[in-house]
């Protein structure tokens, strides 16, 4: 018997690849054959994909490059895409066809919907990206990562969660160690890619910090590639333990054995942080479309699992209060961890199992 076959879409960012992957090891478990349709740019975070999945690179480009000459071709490499996903979906006929947002799953998702296919599409964050926007009224389903979401009212979504990495999962359950006297993680992740004004602010924050619990503190500390030694130097000069990289590999490690993390409030970094529960400082990314950053960290914060500070707000002292407030109260910090605990969704990937194959036997019929 052929196996079903389940064509994921998603962009060219960890937020859109992360749970693609996640959702890829489970399909693959339940005896699904896989295929990844992405860009150039998403093939950089395929390393953590198993080798039975094919991953089809695809034409695709954003209508907001910048340039004038970006903006011309950008239709065309569109409409390249598209052309060759059709074809090529009329000979596989994939059981189900599922979009994770970004420029990258176009073709993908208008192929499936010339053709008929089952279709649904995940939105990770609490406000539909644009793609997804286009897409959502001609799917099946409407699966949300962050709830409450902010969608049309039109549309009849379900909260499933964001799906999370074996990796994150296996994390799922390990304890969270209250803040002491003795060896303290610090974890500041600022996305797939860092955050400047992390690097601008945080280090001094810390260095701020009163003698007694900077000599304790291990700090890893995600950075642009050309921030990385300007914030080593500055940790080395100040004599605080610190490793400093562009990208960790072992981010849900990192996450389990923190006793605090700051970080943006990307869909995903806020659905692990919360499957492991810990606590967290969140500086949503001012620029993020229809400030998503700020609805994916509100159910954290009101829960208190999260302190949240805008990024026109941040600066040295209000970080380093923060950060004294989190790691001088081992009983609130606890709390914290509990209260970030209680909004995790491991069963998220799950879920999105069972919709993915409740759609296909609805495709049969």
């Amino acid at each position: 018997m052929k196996q079903p076959l389940l064509l994921i879409a998603a962009g060219g960012t960890g937020g859109h690849m992360f749970p693609a992957q996640a959702l890829s090891e489970a399909m693959l478990n339940r005896g699904w054959s896989v295929k990844l349709s992405t860009d150039k740019r998403g093939a950089r975070y395929t390393d953590g994909f198993s080798n039975a999945i094919e991953t089809e690179l695809v034409s695709a480009a954003s209508f907001s490059q910048s340039g004038f000459l970006s903006k011309v071709v950008a239709p065309f490499q569109i409409g390249a895409g598209v052309l060759t996903a059709t074809m090529k979906m009329k000979r596989e006929l994939p059981s189900v066809v599922i979009g994770f947002g970004g420029y990258p799953t176009i073709p993908a998702m208008v192929a499936a919907t010339l053709l008929g296919l089952p279709r649904m599409i995940h939105e990770q964050n609490g406000v539909l990206g644009r793609v997804n926007k286009i897409f959502a009224p001609y799917v099946s389903s409407v699966a949300c990562g962050t709830w409450p979401a902010d969608l049309p009212k039109t549309l009849d979504a379900v909260h499933v969660g964001n799906p999370v990495r074996k990796a994150v999962l296996e994390r799922a359950e390990s304890g969270y160690i209250v803040p002491g006297d003795y060896p303290m993680d610090l974890l500041v992740i600022g996305g797939s890619q860092g955050a400047g004004i992390l690097s601008e602010i945080i280090p001094f924050a810390i260095a701020n910090l009163p003698a007694d619990q900077v000599r304790y503190l291990r700090v890893s500390h995600q950075a642009r590639a050309e921030d990385v030694d300007r914030v080593s130097d500055f940790y080395a000069k100040h004599a605080i333990d610190a490793e400093v990289k562009p990208f960790f590999q072992d981010v849900p490690r990192r996450m389990a054995e923190a006793q605090l993390i700051i970080s943006r409030s990307g869909a995903g970094s806020v659905s692990d942080i919360s499957v492991i529960g810990r606590p967290s400082i969140l500086v949503p990314y001012a620029a993020a479309t229809d400030d998503h950053q700020t609805v994916n960290a509100r159910s954290l914060v009101e829960v208190g699992g999260a302190i949240l500070i805008p990024e026109n707000q941040l600066n040295v002292d209000l970080m380093t209060e923060q950060i004294k407030r989190v790691l001088g109260n081992p009983n609130g910090a606890l709390q914290m961890a509990l209260a970030a605990k209680s909004m995790g969704k491991p069963e998220a990937v799950e879920t999105l199992v069972n919709m993915i194959e409740s759609l296909a036997e609805k495709g049969k019929a």
